[in-house]
């Protein structure tokens, strides 16, 4: 019923029915079939419905016979739902003496069809329908006269088919087919409306005497049927689900009298397929009341699940079955004694197993995609465990499964029968499934069954991804691996299910699988290894979670946690290497505050918070926590521990270390024998989302511990290898030895081999690679050691890190550390620029030094000094003693210096030496000595001093540091006047801020000056030029004999001379000998003068020689002008080492360059006559 396909009939005259003709238009017309994207819009539906494909048949008018009207309803498709009649008439003429009676007979015969649509169509060949349309033809067309005699309504139901033989074109017959398509839509609207109309009022009279539900069914199916047959599937599906609302309506009135039993069993009942409609003759039983409803709920079930798969969604299929098959199978409960022993569980188990194989089937899994495949595999595992369940069910009753977890769930022991009821089970059939009948009557075949059954299910639940299922399930095999005897499968198992279960925090579940892992490692008697303790951690590990309390109390009355906690340290003792457990819950260590320093060893103590959250002692061996600072120094503090009560231990933990600062609690560690407990606090993805969790230790600074600083070395020369001092503050320690590991910044090495001490008496050295040994160096002693590094110039300051391990005479066998980094500036504090000028014989050289960094920078003296082996040379200052001066970022200062040589050029490079400080460290000098005056004219305890010296300095350092504002008067007057906030909360306070307040001069501090020596090199000229050029009085007018030249007046021609000497002085010796050629040129000022003469030209320069050239000049306005300046530069010079030409070195001195002439207005007398009216005129 379900596979009918709409009706359409065709009629025409007989003599072209039996014509080849017409077998070509039939068989062109099935051509086009089935139709395509057909779009209903009914007047009783919201929404447009799309038919993708539907399948026409084509059958002979006479073919058909009226019956009479059938008493049981049927489907909208049983009769045609359109009439075609083919009419290839081609003269008006025959058309209407003989067409038109048969168009007519047949029309009359149709009209009188109910919901059923006509269409007359006129085919003629394609160049008759060209002629047809000629423009002067007035002759109406057979087409026209159709119309005309038959479209009585303003539908139009006539159409030509203009076709010749092979044209299969879809061009061609989209008219006909549009027809068609309006046709069968127009018969199916009409139908549909009528078949809905007599369920509803079916619907309506049910509370009336004599309605049967079963005819309602019918006749509701019948309209089911008729849109699965025009494939509306979704309609038709809407149909049975109302259906069955209204069976569930009638359950619910208890109104069964339509209805045979709940359940009649038959043979094969409980193994023949469950979606098979055709086991059972279901329709004859519904029309004769008699249907069980066992029976009509089946078969309700398959259709609705055959509509499911043409609709692509196997999976709701599954789980809908699965729906049916537990509510139902419930429901059987009520009736078991009168079905066959074990018939519930084969039917249910056989019903899943076939929907399964049906489903795969129906739907390959090559067809659907990934998240239909999840959701179609998900599904069939579902109906695979509730065939495993009814196993359990039946197993549990036969014998083959223990009566307990997991087998003996609650629902199972809801459902069994008492012994009493099962000697009044009235049927005698038996069950039909012969794997059922085998696995119950065999218990290895059960046990192959179920692990079958099982294995498929796990198989589904892995493949659509739900891990948690197919999980529950290995469990139940382990489960029944046990029951059989089989440990070791069952071990493998449970070992390997709590690495599952753990990231779903199943705890319970977990806690369960690991305690039978613990059993049945105890009844193999196997060893208490590394795979033991694992498993005794996780189950530890859920032990002190809250949701597994209820679980843990039942396994507790087994086995006692504390006899596994000892049973823990025993196996760990005996373990061969190292076993490390991360994150573990049953202990957590978390530090308690800051730490402290003791008073007598360079040792930090801090308190940490040991929860132990297991009911019982926990025996322990060590506990420690690391530390990190910045630069990645590490702290590890550690304590020697016995035992951990239950609840909160403070516990205290030491870390022989002289380091200091802010540092986070990183990682913690609870060591039990060769088993360590870690847990990291810092650097993972569950410490960064808890920010607000990370713990900070602060580590205070102890004034006699042992310190380290790095600073430059008092004497800096430049070119040579360089040093820096390490100063070693041994504070309260005797060391007897000391390791010493700078590290330097990338690029940068130490020789630490070639390290020295600078102070006596302070221990010695031990040479070595890779580090700094420091031996035997006593208490309180600062310890100064060189150390040289290959070029950091690419630096401004180097970051070195220091790594210290030192042990003292008292106590020998502890390894004491310093882990810090200091920043010290390699650069100098001030950069020095030279610019040289040539005089004859002798060389001035001006040196300009400025600060580098914003530090202000002392200048104590500067000198140029020459090598003792240098001759001829005379250096001198511009002054013999400078006072010191302050060099500033804002003003730098020059020196200047001459250098006379007598023997020409000076080979050998000079050295320029600088004394010089750095304020700040003059500053930090003398609040040092002022620290140490106060302190030693007060009674302070010797052991008390060191510390108490050293804190003092530093806050008054630090206090100077944050303010500025003394700096001024400091270098104006030498006073420090320290800020208000200080204070040392002792009665120091006054003295030193009187003692810093007093005037001193600038060398009052105490702090030494540094010296850098600069290698200079003096540079050679080949050529060095006088250029002047001198007025000549002679030329002037005036009779001033004296050395000041007459008035000279704008406009007035002046003549002067431009005299050229040169000298090769500072030339090589080889160079001496030559002549160059010179090329001079006379500054060409238009605004101040007029120049006549040469004004540029060239000259052969000597050794000592000259040139004259003589200029006129003409002042252009009044006023003091200094005369214009002349350019001197060599010709090149060809030579034959270069294999080219080379320009020699050249050095003009303007010696006019000071000079100014002064030039006055010009001067002069004039007459006017100037007219006073009246008389005089």
């Amino acid at each position: 019923m379900s596979n009918q396909n709409v009706l359409v009939t065709y009629s025409a005259p007989v003599s072209f029915l039996a014509s080849e003709n017409w077998k070509q238009v039939l068989a062109a017309l099935q051509s086009q079939l089935p139709l395509r994207s057909i779009h209903w819009k009914s007047a009783s539906r919201p929404n447009l419905k799309t038919i993708q494909e539907l399948e026409l048949t084509l059958v002979p008018l006479d073919s058909l016979r009226d019956e009479h009207t059938s008493q049981v309803p049927v489907t909208l498709l049983e009769k045609p739902l359109l009439n075609l009649y083919v009419v290839t008439c081609e003269d008006n003429d025959l058309y209407k003496t003989n067409v038109k009676k048969q168009i007519k007979d047949w029309h009359s015969a149709i009209s009188q069809r109910k919901n059923q649509e006509w269409i007359i169509v006129h085919v003629v060949g394609s160049d008759i329908k060209a002629t047809d349309r000629k423009f002067f033809n007035m002759k109406s067309s057979v087409l026209d006269k159709i119309k005309a005699d038959f479209n009585i309504d303003k539908r139009d139901r006539c159409v030509q088919l203009s076709w010749t033989a092979g044209d299969h074109s879809p061009v061609i017959w989209a008219d006909l087919v549009n027809k068609i398509k309006d046709g069968l839509l127009s018969a199916l609207d009409s139908s549909v409306s009528q078949r809905e109309e007599e369920v509803r009022r079916s619907e309506s009279q049910k509370q009336m005497p004599g309605w049967n539900f079963c005819t309602f069914f019918i006749l509701k199916e019948s309209l089911a049927s008729s849109f699965e047959g025009v494939k509306l599937f979704e309609d038709a599906l809407h149909q049975y689900n109302e259906l069955e609302v209204s069976f569930i309506q009638v359950l619910r009135e208890k109104n069964m009298s339509w209805f045979g039993s709940l359940i009649q069993p038959v043979d094969n009942d409980d193994s023949m397929p469950l979606l098979s409609i055709t086991k059972k003759h279901y329709r004859d039983l519904i029309l004769a009341n008699s249907i069980s409803v066992f029976d009509f709920r089946i078969y309700l079930l398959a259709r609705q699940c055959a509509l499911l798969n043409k609709m692509r969604r196997p999976s709701e299929i599954c789980q809908k079955v699965t729906a049916f098959l537990g509510t139902f199978g419930r429901r059987l409960r009520e009736v078991e004694a009168k079905l066959p022993e074990y018939f519930i569980e084969s039917w249910i188990f056989s019903s899943a197993l076939s929907v399964v194989d049906q489903c795969d089937a129906w739907a390959p899994t090559t067809e659907l995609d990934g998240i239909q495949l999840a959701r179609f595999t998900a599904s069939k595992g579902e109906l695979l465990e509730l065939a495993k369940t009814q196993l359990d069910i039946i197993g549990v009753k036969v014998g083959p499964l223990p009566k307990k977890m997991p087998f003996a769930t609650t629902c199972m022991e809801e459902t069994a029968l008492h012994p009493r009821q099962i000697s009044k089970r009235s049927s005698t059939r038996r069950i039909s499934n012969h794997e059922v009948m085998l696995a119950i009557g065999d218990k290895e075949a059960f046990y192959d069954l179920y692990c079958a059954t099982s294995n498929r299910a796990i198989e589904m639940y892995v493949k659509a991804g739900r891990r948690k299922f197919a999980l529950k399930l290995h469990g139940f095999l382990a489960a029944l691996d046990i029951h059989r005897g089989r440990l070791a499968s069952a071990l493998a198992i449970f070992t390997s299910l709590p690495a599952h279960y753990a990231p779903h925090m199943w705890i319970s579940l977990e806690s369960f699988v690991l305690s039978r892992a613990l059993d049945i490692h105890a009844e193999l008697e196997n060893p208490q290894d590394r795979e033991w303790i694992h498993i005794l951690l996780a189950y530890l590990r859920t032990c002190t979670n809250d949701m597994s309390k209820e679980l843990a109390s039942e396994v507790n009355k087994e086995k006692s946690v504390t006899q596994l906690v000892r049973a823990l340290h025993t196996a760990a003792a005996n373990l061969d290497s190292d076993l490390v457990h991360t994150d573990h819950p049953v202990m957590a260590v978390q530090v308690s505050g800051d730490a402290t320093c003791s008073d007598d060893e360079d040792l930090a103590l801090v308190n940490t918070t040991v929860s132990n959250h297991l009911p019982c002692d926990v025996f322990v061996d060590e506990i420690n926590i690391t530390l990190r600072g910045r630069d990645s120094e590490r702290l590890t503090f550690i304590a020697k521990v016995d035992k951990l009560p239950p609840g909160q231990s403070t516990i205290t933990l030491s870390c022989p270390s002289s380091s200091w600062g802010l540092y986070t609690l990183e990682s913690s560690e609870v060591v039990m024998s060769r088993v360590h407990f870690q847990w990291q606090h810092t650097g993972t993805v569950a410490t960064t989302l808890k920010r607000n969790q990370i713990s900070l230790v602060r580590v205070p600074r102890s004034l006699r511990a042992l310190d380290v600083q790095i600073r430059q070395p008092q004497q800096t020369e430049l070119g040579t290898t360089s040093h820096l001092l390490l100063v070693i503050s041994t504070g309260q320690n005797d060391i007897s030895r000391a390791t010493i590991k700078p590290t330097p910044p990338p690029g940068v090495q130490f020789n630490y081999s070639a390290a020295r001490l600078e102070t006596e008496g302070t221990g010695t050295l031990e040479a070595s690679d890779d580090a700094i040994v420091l031996l035997d160096a006593p208490v309180d002693a600062d310890v100064i050691i060189s150390l040289p590094h290959s070029d950091a110039s690419r630096y401004h300051t180097m970051k070195i890190g220091l790594n210290v391990t030192y042990n003292t005479q008292s106590s020998m066998g502890v390894v004491r550390t310093l882990q810090t980094s200091r920043v010290v500036a390699v650069s100098l504090p001030i950069a020095v620029n030279v610019e040289d000028f040539f005089r004859g014989k002798r060389l001035f050289s001006k040196f300009t030094i400025s600060a580098t960094s914003h530090q202000h920078v002392r200048i104590s003296s500067t000198e140029l000094q020459g090598a003792r082996s240098l001759d001829g040379v005379k250096i001198s200052g511009c002054r013999p003693s400078r006072p010191v001066v302050t060099v500033t970022p804002e003003h730098p200062v020059n020196f200047l210096f001459s250098i006379e040589s007598s023997n020409g050029p000076v080979l050998e490079p000079l050295n320029l030496v600088i004394k010089y400080r750095i304020l700040r460290d003059e500053v930090e000098a003398l609040v040092r000595q002022t620290v140490e005056a106060v302190l030693s004219s007060m009674p302070v305890e010797k052991p008390q001093y060191g510390s108490l010296r050293r804190m003092l300095i530093d806050k008054l350092v630090a206090q100077l540091e944050s303010d500025a504002e003394w700096v001024d008067a400091y270098r104006a007057t030498g006073e420090i006047i320290l800020p208000r906030s200080f204070e040392d909360g002792e009665d120091f306070q006054e003295p030193i801020r009187e003692a810093l307040a007093q005037c001193r001069p600038e060398t009052a501090s105490p702090c030494p000056w540094k010296e850098i020596k600069i290698p200079v090199d003096v540079p050679r000229m080949n050529i060095v030029t006088a250029a002047q050029i001198t007025v000549q009085r002679s030329s002037l007018p005036g009779d001033i004999q004296s050395d000041q030249l007459p008035p000279i007046y704008a406009g007035q021609p002046i003549n002067a001379t431009l005299i050229f000497k040169t000298s090769f002085h500072w030339a090589e010796k080889e160079g001496k000998q030559r002549c160059y050629t010179m090329r001079y040129d006379v500054e060409e000022r238009v605004k101040d003068w007029l120049l006549c003469g040469r004004k540029r030209g060239d000259f052969v320069a000597t050794d000592g020689g000259s040139f004259a050239v003589p200029l006129t000049l003409i002042a252009l306005h009044h006023g003091e002008i200094t005369l214009p300046k002349v350019d001197v530069r060599p010709l090149p010079i060809s030579t034959q080492a270069s294999m080219g030409s080379t320009v020699p070195s050249a050095d003009v001195c303007q010696v006019h360059e000071a000079e100014k002439v002064l030039i006055l207005p010009r001067g002069g007398r004039s007459t006017y006559i100037v007219g006073m009216g009246g008389e005089y005129e």
